[in-house]
């Protein structure tokens, strides 16, 4: 288990005109189900396809057509929950959203408001090494995403693209326990994470599959520590929602700006409207998109459609027996059997697929020396080129072999970076590599010494130098690498050097 003990951050201030003032932000994150059908028809839900080609008669609100529960969806719903430690609610159900745009067939959305498949749970966001946040999270609900509105396309008219309508959405609701844009930002970060480990949903930003709501206020300091005794929202500012962000540096910035909109409003002695606002990147700014709207605006009813949702705790039970190990947990292995810093066990834990390579590489060696490979030379290489770990050149097992090679004392730290260059752009077996081209380090002690002994002998006034300060010994070891194009084995030449000038 991840030892827990670590300290709060301190929250975000920032200075007014008139006083110092705190952030209070809460998260609504919606995260695409990981699914091939949509969550209430057999449609695909495949990224990229010609508009309006993945629609079912029911996506389109034909009549007649009824919405039949996708059970995949629900046990992902389930899946999420428990990898964020929460309850499981063995009974749920939908509701109607009444609402009406061009890309919502139907006029309503099917979600739950009154009883949520999943209730509370909780993130432990990390800031640095021993500093976490523990947010809260309040719920998870299934809810259907709507179509896709397109405006840039005409001059005089607008396209809907329904492609998009009905598929399973998992709205993540925080509590309102984040303090800062930082916190924000690194909350979404890990909530991804866990969602890309457990498998529910890809976490890509970019087509929009994971995309946060941000609510934001202002309180000034010890409210919102009056607010956690009491639970008395009163304490705390009014909050304003900014829609669809799907950007970590676009959720800081849009968070900063509009707690000093806010901020502004309030010390000229004005007031905070309760509304739903955009981001806008290009100016950098939030503006109004409309009034906050609140449940009994959208005329909440259970869906007659749809009977309550009842799932069995042996079927939660068998969920659970399949979860994977979550980043936590690796880091938290990573750090006590493999003896890696817990900035090292962070990067690689990272993304999934880099944790997995990383153990692949790692199994059955030495882990730090491992970490170190993957870190600053897998990872460095793959940054500069733009690639992931799925495209890397160099194979988990092409990486071990180079390692191997090392350990053995077959080969230097210096060849092995050639080596993993021969790697990159060749490909190749590493050890047929190193044998085919006479890269073995030299580690006959008698050529090693002869060849000592022959820059000893040649820079005299260095040898005195070296003995009145033992530090420019490096010279000598340097020159004989040199002469040795730097196969000679460096542990060797270290012993030999030190001994020939008796330092």
């Amino acid at each position: 288990m991840l030892d827990l003990t670590y300290s709060a951050p301190q929250p975000k201030v920032i200075q007014g005109a008139k006083g110092d003032w705190e952030l209070v932000i809460g998260l609504e994150v919606h995260a695409q189900v990981a699914s091939n059908a949509k969550l209430f028809s057999g449609a695909s839900t495949r990224f990229g396809s010609e508009p309006n080609s993945n629609v079912a008669f029911v996506d389109a609100a034909m009549p007649g057509m009824l919405p039949v529960i996708n059970e995949f969806c629900v046990s992902q719903a389930v899946r999420t929950g428990l990898g964020l430690k929460a309850q499981i609610n063995l009974r749920s159900a939908f509701d109607r959203k009444n609402y009406f745009y061009p890309d919502l067939p139907q006029g309503y959305q099917i979600s739950q408001l009154y009883h949520p498949i999943v209730g509370e749970g909780e993130i432990i966001v990390d800031m640095a090494p021993g500093v976490a946040r523990r947010v809260r999270v309040e719920r998870i609900h299934l809810e259907q995403d709507a179509g896709k509105s397109i405006h840039d396309m005409d001059p005089t008219m607008s396209f809907v693209d329904l492609n998009r309508t009905g598929v399973a959405l998992m709205e993540i609701v925080s509590r309102p326990d984040i303090r800062g844009p930082e916190e924000a930002a690194a909350y979404v970060v890990k909530l991804r994470q866990i969602l890309r480990y457990l498998g529910t949903c890809d976490g890509n930003m970019q087509n929009g599959n994971l995309r946060a709501d941000v609510n934001v206020s202002v309180c000034k300091p010890g409210d919102y520590e009056r607010f956690i005794e009491t639970g008395d929202f009163g304490h705390l500012g009014t909050r304003c929602e900014i829609k669809n962000m799907n950007s970590m540096r676009f959720i800081q910035a849009a968070i900063d700006y509009e707690a000093r909109r806010q901020i502004a409003i309030l010390e000229d002695g004005g007031s905070i409207v309760q509304e739903t606002r955009l981001y806008d990147p290009d100016k950098g700014e939030t503006r109004s998109m409309r009034s906050k709207e609140e449940a009994h605006d959208y005329r909440y009813f259970p869906d007659p459609d749809l009977l309550p949702l009842e799932i069995e705790q042996a079927w939660v039970d068998d969920i659970a027996s399949s979860m994977p190990e979550l980043p936590d947990e690796k880091k938290a292995r990573f750090v006590r059997d493999m003896g890696l810093s817990e900035y090292d066990a962070g990067v690689l834990t990272g993304e999934v697929e880099n944790a997995d390579y990383f153990e692949a590489v790692a199994s059955g060696r030495e882990g730090k020396m491992a970490a170190n490979w993957v870190i600053n030379e897998l990872f460095g290489r793959l940054n500069k080129e733009g690639l992931s770990v799925a495209t890397s050149p160099v194979s988990a097992a092409q990486l071990g072999g180079v390692i191997d090679l090392i350990a053995d004392g077959a080969i230097s730290g210096k060849i092995a970076k050639d080596l993993f260059e021969i790697l990159w752009t060749e490909g190749g077996d590493p050890a047929r590599i190193v044998e085919d081209r006479g890269m073995k380090q030299v580690t006959d002690l008698g050529a090693i010494e002869a060849a000592v002994d022959q820059i000893i002998a040649d820079n005299p006034a260095q040898v005195e130098k070296a003995r009145a300060n033992p530090k420019l010994a490096g010279w000598f070891v340097g020159q004989v690498l040199k002469a040795t194009g730097g196969k000679a084995n460096p542990a060797a030449v270290n012993e030999l050097v030190a001994r020939k000038l008796a330092l």
